[in-house]
């Protein structure tokens, strides 16, 4: 048979492991809608993401593909070489914003077409995400602008 003391120690013991998988559980939850994946052109087209699912996608802005529409709304291709993934965006770019440059957008893929709602564009003319870095050296087009 077990002492009082013991039985409160098994008790706070277990207590603390309940509160312990309660509370991971509701860090998952919350934490769920704020976890966006990073998706390159190509990964998108052999592998087409969830309806209403939010990520990231990155690449190079195709030249001769940005075309400004009525309003603030602007329409440009991304591609990492391998594919090419059509993307429109309401608002306004960001000023280093430019053909054949490295680009991260956020926002959702409908009908064929991805929907940002934040584009991130290079902040000098040698930076680059490190995931468009690695998707584009995925699909041999990446050039190391050092040399």
């Amino acid at each position: 048979m077990m002492s009082l003391k013991k039985k409160r120690r098994v008790q706070v013991i277990a207590l603390a492991a309940v509160a312990l998988i309660v509370s991971s559980g509701l860090i998952g939850y919350a934490m769920r809608d704020g976890i966006n994946f990073f998706r390159s052109p190509s990964q998108i087209m052999a592998e087409p993401p969830q309806p209403g699912e939010v990520f990231r996608i990155g690449g190079l802005v195709e030249e001769g593909t940005l075309v400004r529409g009525a309003g603030s709304e602007i329409r440009f291709s991304v591609t990492d070489g391998g594919a090419t993934v059509p993307v429109v965006f309401s608002g306004v770019l960001p000023d280093l914003f430019e053909e054949n440059q490295g680009m991260v957008g956020t926002g959702r893929y409908v009908d064929g077409v991805f929907q940002a709602s934040e584009i991130l564009a290079k902040h000098d003319e040698t930076y680059m995400p490190k995931e468009v870095v690695d998707a584009l050296k995925e699909q041999g087009v990446y050039q190391d602008p050092e040399s």
